[in-house]
């Protein structure tokens, strides 16, 4: 009790700190739901130290069932143990608390406390119960009970699902069927009623199944549906597609290959590009593009690297407020369509040969 005191305490002071109030020797201990808690505390480990005490007397009387002993003592200080430890961590956590003027770590530490008294009292009384005979003397007596007047059987919840009926040799005359195959005779043994009514639910299932489905046409058959289903996906995939465009950038963009595409690159280029490259790509200030000679990589993702974030220090600018990656891509598509080709006055190689 001295030492959660202790702990309760420093927490008080370690809250108080924290809140850059002077540390006070009560401080939330004196909240009332913090002196109800504490008084509950208080109240249960009294209980427990009286009750352990009848314990023990009684454990003079079973002293052979005492080993096990060590390994109850270990546990309870291994709980305690892990009690401090939690305590230990809650003094460093500060948050929004559960009751107005009492931090969480000192609420939860308490109800913790509460908690394991309370284990220990149910723990304790059943051990009395054990030592004392209390619970054997009970065992004995409901024996004994049902012994000296046996009640009606005892049903089990699987017989009473198939109602099953014991029948002894009196009773089997009633529920023969007359019919006898080499000494083996067949008594009236009528299915289960969850079987029974089973089989009518599928019935009524099925007539509704035939009728929605087949006769009336309500509802789509599986290859109805999945055409349905396909469709949707098919516009969805287009939604997609359609949103998804200017979502390339230089490590998935790919070459296009479409005519309209490698078209709408051709005027973009002819636009803002001829002017350092040349109308047909044999450069002018800018190099080259219709050679195999590249400065900053011939690749389509190097390509549409070196339109988007320009080369500043060579005097191209990054075009990618300009352009939309879409966009980007198509003038990817028909530089590389240019490659290889031989315009007038083509500008002398520059940087690296690429081979692909």
């Amino acid at each position: 009790m001295k030492r959660i005191l202790t702990l309760l305490f420093t927490l008080a002071a370690l809250q108080a700190s924290a809140a850059g109030a002077p540390p006070d020797p009560y401080g939330e201990l004196s909240h009332p739901v913090a002196v109800l808690l504490i008084a509950i505390a208080c109240g249960l480990l009294i209980a427990i130290v009286i009750l352990g005490h009848t314990v023990i007397g009684a454990i003079d009387i079973f002293r052979d069932r005492m080993k096990k002993l060590p390994l109850v003592l270990l546990l309870l200080a291994a709980g305690q143990s892990a009690f401090a430890q939690e305590a230990e961590q809650a003094v460093e956590k500060v948050s929004q608390p559960v009751v107005a003027g009492l931090t969480d770590s000192t609420f939860y530490m308490l109800l913790t406390v509460i908690g394991l008294e309370i284990l220990v009292l149910l723990f304790l009384l059943q051990a009395l119960r054990i030592l004392t005979g209390i619970t054997a003397a009970k065992k004995k007596k409901v024996k004994a009970a049902k012994e000296a007047k046996p009640g009606k059987p005892r049903v089990t919840l699987m017989e009473r699902l198939n109602q099953t009926k014991s029948l002894d040799a009196a009773s089997e005359e009633d529920v023969d069927m007359g019919h006898d195959y080499d000494g083996i005779r067949e008594l009236n043994n009528p299915t289960p009623p969850w079987w029974r009514w089973t089989f009518y639910i599928s019935i009524i299932f099925g007539v509704v199944y035939v009728w929605r489905f087949h006769v009336s046409e309500t509802a789509p058959l599986q290859l109805q549906e999945l055409a349905i289903e396909e469709e949707k996906a098919a516009i969805a995939k287009a939604e997609y597609m359609k949103n998804s465009a200017n979502n390339i950038d230089e490590n998935n963009v790919t070459l296009l290959a479409d005519a309209a595409d490698i078209e709408s690159g051709h005027k973009m280029f002819a636009t803002n590009c001829a002017a350092c490259h040349g109308p047909e790509g044999q450069g002018l200030v800018g190099p080259n593009l219709t050679d195999k000679f590249w400065v900053h990589g011939g690749k389509v993702g190097e390509i549409f690297a070196t339109i988007k974030y320009g080369v500043p220090e060579k005097g191209m600018k990054s075009w990618k407020e300009d352009f939309s990656p879409k966009q980007i891509a198509q003038l990817c598509a028909y530089i590389h369509s240019i490659k290889g080709t031989t315009p007038a006055n083509p500008k002398a190689p520059e940087g690296v040969e690429v081979t692909e």
